[in-house]
Order: structure tokens, then C-alpha cells, then sequence
């Protein structure tokens, strides 16, 4: 039997552990549940058959599985679990985290005998619920050739380079989510306040050259409706954002664009709410030009 633990239940690792209990019970593996307000791994257990554990109980897991929104809760769990951890077993950090950390985190983990993998996923809630996220994985490609199995909650798993490189992927793709975010809602402000109907604009746009997954999905889903749903919040996508700039300046890079809307985002996060759905982000540009987009 193969003991896998997954630590943080969250709107992502929730249904992200679900798969899990269910792939382990095909497989006879036992699945461990820690979250920081326990009632949610006791809830976890009761729905999927998954078992609440401390941190030192996850500790001895075979495979350890980290969602937690940055890679400070993560040194935090780490700092708790590291001497009681199994030599030999795997922690797969699927946090939108740093990769400096990974670099970090990895050694310290090699010390005692764990392989880290920094895997990060991209689907959002719905990709998680449908167990179809895109997970790319920094480190070691046997150890994550061996961990693949475990990886229930995918549909496709893509080997990006050495530690730190998921991570980094993550990072410029949320950054790329938020350029095409602002970007979009930006035009179509403008088009709102010459007196263009919105839903005719995006028709056009979503057939031509300009359309991307802010256009066809996110702005006619939640910002037209006014819905905003709470999904993915704007303080993580700020985050992330923050991380690429960081990535850029490391390795001495020029991205002007991404610096630029990263530095909105974080605008957008103190003036809307962290909390808020990252489309409310377009809330600030509503703001700026006095025009609802809708």
C-alpha cells in the first residue's frame, strides 16, 4: 500500500484530492488529508474516504502533495514536517510558487532524503473538479516518471526542465492570463465609451485576430454578467504576476509589458479586494474611464 498525503484544501485542492481518493482506492493506496482549519480534511474524509491526519502523520506518506497559495505556507508545513519525513519518498508542490524557493526547498528536502517536484497546475476550479489540469513539473524527469501515476487529478503532464522550471512556467503563463485580461478589458472600455455594443465588439474580436481566453470565456462569463465569480483571486493572480517580474530581473530579461501589468494587478488587488475573482481586476479600468463594461 502506498501512502499518499495531500495538504491544503482549498477551492483548487479540494477537488484535486478527491481524484486522488478515488484513483487510490482503485489502487488499494490510502490517501491523508491536512488542512490549516481541520474541519475541512474532517469534511474531505466524510465525502471521499480520505483520512485526516496532523502534519507529522503526513509526514511518513510515500508521495506528498503541497496546493497552498504561496511558497511561505509551503516553508511553513516543511519546516514542521522536516524531521519526521520517510527518506525516499516525493513532495510534488503543486503551489503557484517561486522558483528561488524550489531551488531552496529542494535542497533542504535532498538533505533528508525526499525529492521535491515543483508541479504547479493550470485548468482553474473547473479544470480541478473535471480532473483534466495541465500540470508542469520542474526537477528530476525519473522521479517524475515514477510520481506520474499519482497524478489523478491530470490530464496532461508536461516535464518543463530542472527544479524551479514548473514554477516559472506557471508564473509567465498567469502573467500572460493577466496581460490578455487587462489588455482586452482596456479596448473595451474604449469601445464602451465611443457608444459600441460590447457583446457585438466581442462577436468580432472572438472571429479575428485579437480573441483570446479573456474574450471568448472569462469577460462574456463574468464581467458582462457582473457575476465575478470567486474562482481564482485577484491577490494570486497579482502574485503570480509579481513572480515573472522577479523571474525577468534574475535572469537580467526585458518585459516591459508584463512588468507593467503586473504593477496594475497589484493596483487592482488594493483598490478591488485580493479576495475578489481576477476578472474584477477590470473593475479599476471601469474606474479609469468611468465606463462599465457590459
Amino acid at each position: 500500500m502506498t501512502t499518499l498525503a495531500f495538504l491544503g484544501l482549498g477551492a483548487m485542492g479540494d477537488p484535486m484530492a478527491a481524484h486522488l481518493a478515488t484513483y487510490a482506492r482503485a489502487h488499494g493506496h490510502r490517501v491523508l488529508v491536512w488542512n490549516r482549519t481541520a474541519a475541512k480534511a474532517g469534511a474531505h474524509a466524510a465525502t471521499h474516504g480520505t483520512h485526516p491526519a496532523t502534519l507529522e502523520e503526513a509526514a511518513a506518506a510515500d508521495v506528498i502533495f503541497t496546493c497552498l497559495p504561496t511558497s511561505a505556507e509551503v516553508d511553513e508545513v516543511m519546516h514542521q514536517m522536516r524531521p519526521h519525513l520517510r527518506p525516499g519518498a516525493t513532495w510534488v508542490d503543486c503551489t503557484s510558487g517561486h522558483p528561488d524557493a524550489a531551488t531552496r526547498q529542494a535542497a533542504e528536502l535532498a538533505a533528508h532524503g525526499v525529492t521535491f517536484l515543483d508541479a504547479p497546475v493550470s485548468g482553474g476550479t473547473v479544470g480541478a473538479q473535471q480532473g483534466r489540469l495541465t500540470v508542469m513539473v520542474g526537477g528530476d524527469a525519473a522521479a517524475m516518471d515514477a510520481a506520474r501515476p499519482h497524478l489523478a487529478f491530470a490530464d496532461k503532464v508536461v516535464h518543463v526542465g530542472g527544479t524551479g522550471a514548473g514554477f516559472a512556467v506557471k508564473a509567465v503563463n498567469n502573467a500572460l492570463l493577466g496581460v490578455t485580461l487587462w489588455a482586452t478589458g482596456e479596448g473595451l472600455a474604449v469601445l464602451g465609451r465611443a457608444g459600441v455594443n460590447l457583446g457585438a465588439a466581442l462577436d468580432v474580436i472572438n472571429a479575428s485576430s485579437g480573441r483570446s481566453n479573456a474574450s471568448e470565456n472569462l469577460i462574456p462569463q463574468r464581467v458582462l454578467t457582473r457575476e465575478f465569480p470567486p474562482t481564482f483571486a485577484l491577490g494570486l493572480l497579482a502574485k503570480d504576476a509579481g513572480i515573472a517580474v522577479d523571474l525577468t530581473q534574475g535572469v537580467q530579461g526585458s518585459a516591459p509589458v508584463i512588468a507593467q501589468v503586473a504593477a496594475l494587478l497589484r493596483a487592482a488587488q488594493h483598490v478591488v479586494g485580493p479576495a475578489e475573482d481576477h476578472t474584477a481586476a477590470l473593475k479599476l479600468i471601469e474606474a479609469m474611464n468611468a465606463k462599465e463594461i457590459l
